[in-house]
């Protein structure tokens, strides 16, 4: 298809100049990057206009779509107010107003907020944070983590350490703390007949074993509730959730929830810890905090972790920051993010849009020959094609840009994650131009 000279000087010159994430670059010499103009709801635009429909939330954070009417009038509002400000000696407003409604969204029981720009970050601060809590309460010797088995928590060194993907992780694994790994309650693993639940069960008892022998060392588990996201979309029933809470709690051991993917109504509620009725120690937030416009993430914790800190002595205090912590801008941009959840009943209406979703799914891609393991929780769905390519993953997104669907395969694991704005009309053309996409597969 034929592009205009402003599409192609935006790729030459990106090519020329920017080394995108998680890319190896070489291979944009034959798969374009997609040139990106504009955005509008659940579409992105080129020069000459023509779209692609952000099935992924541009990396799972866009909540309510591009260019967002409600969010852009309240960054306007707070851009002519105060832009920026350090948050060491300073406080204001937005992150002020902030903290509170994200605790409120945790019963009460999570009432510190310690903030960061990304995900990786968050992590970061909960791991040093129940370090520190151990070392301040004379328990030094309770510094290693566990992590499940194909869990992703980032790529700075200390969320790697914790991450069980080898693509991120070996090359660097030199460079890393030492961690545990448990198996994964990822029921694509349990045997013929066996329940999701039963099978987080069996699991949750290999956590059991682990911590009866390692918990006066240990400091901390961290788990991506419900949804493990870059090994797969592996899910798992929240019973995993409610025993990974009470062994904590008989071993002394923190739990860090990281729903930096899973935060913010993607798994059906709007923390998806709350679906096992369980509190985590630590709640890591990103992605959908900002509704997908600016960086920024945070990490919620309990009173007890907080007063440990609270000391005259500053080697006792939490000496962590950057300088953007708290940015004045990304928190009015996540209380406008919020103000959209309380205005629409927007976990009640995603529960009517999944409904459609899966129902549209169940009946044309569960069925599809090539299709396996058809899941989904909340607004993920998620399915394993049955392949040999070894660079599926990139000529499957390819064929789908032909088709204007913007979609990023895990392996051979085709997800969607949609924009919580998708139509009706939107989910037939996702639904029809993946099932287009999968009979094309080896002609």
């Amino acid at each position: 298809m034929q592009t205009s000279a402003r599409n192609r000087l935006l790729l030459t010159r990106s090519l020329g100049a920017v080394w995108h994430p998680c890319t190896q670059m070489k291979h944009h010499e034959s798969l374009p990057l997609l040139p990106v103009a504009r955005g509008e709801g659940c579409w992105l635009y080129d020069f000459d206009g023509r779209r692609c429909f952000d099935a992924i939330s541009s990396w799972w954070v866009n909540l309510f779509g591009h260019s967002n009417p409600r969010i852009n009038a309240a960054l306007v509002d707070q851009l002519g107010k105060l832009e920026h400000v350090l948050l060491a000696g300073c406080t204001h407003e937005p992150a002020v107003e902030l903290s509170e409604r994200l605790s409120r969204a945790a019963a009460g029981a999570l009432g510190h907020c310690f903030y960061a720009s990304d995900g990786a970050s968050a992590v970061e601060i909960a791991l040093k944070m129940s370090f520190h809590y151990w070392r301040n309460r004379g328990r030094p010797e309770k510094q290693r983590f566990v992590s499940l088995a194909g869990s992703y928590h980032g790529e700075t060194l200390g969320a790697l350490a914790v991450t069980d993907v080898a693509l991120f992780r070996d090359i660097y694994a030199p460079l890393l703390m030492t961690a545990s790994r448990v198996p994964s309650p990822d029921w694509r693993g349990a045997e013929q007949g066996e329940s999701a639940r039963d099978y987080a069960i069996r699991r949750a008892q290999d956590l059991e074993r682990h911590l009866e022998r390692h918990h006066g060392e240990t400091a901390a588990l961290i788990v991506e509730p419900l949804v493990q996201g870059a090994t797969g979309m592996a899910m798992h029933d929240a019973e995993y959730l409610r025993r990974a809470r009470a062994l904590c709690d008989r071993y002394e051991v923190h739990l860090i929830a990281d729903e930096i993917m899973t935060g913010f109504g993607r798994t059906g509620t709007f923390y998806a810890h709350g679906q096992a009725g369980i509190t985590p120690d630590f709640l890591t937030l990103s992605k959908g905090l900002t509704g997908g416009y600016l960086p920024l993430s945070v990490v919620l914790t309990r009173d007890a972790v907080y007063e440990a800190f609270y000391d005259d002595a500053v080697t006792r205090g939490f000496l962590h920051s950057h300088s953007y912590t708290g940015n004045a801008l990304a928190c009015r941009a996540a209380l406008a993010t919020l103000a959209i959840f309380e205005e629409d009943d927007v976990i009640a209406a995603n529960r009517v849009k999944a409904a459609r979703l899966t129902a549209a799914a169940a009946a044309r891609l569960a069925v599809h020959p090539r299709v396996r393991h058809f899941r989904t929780t909340g607004m993920i769905w998620a399915f394993e094609v049955d392949t040999t390519d070894s660079a599926f993953a990139r000529a499957f997104s390819a064929r789908a840009l032909e088709r204007e669907l913007l979609l990023r395969p895990l392996g051979n694991t085709v997800y969607f994650m949609p924009p919580y704005v998708i139509s009706d009309e939107e989910i037939s053309l996702l639904v029809d131009r993946t099932v287009e996409l999968l009979d094309s597969i080896g002609t």
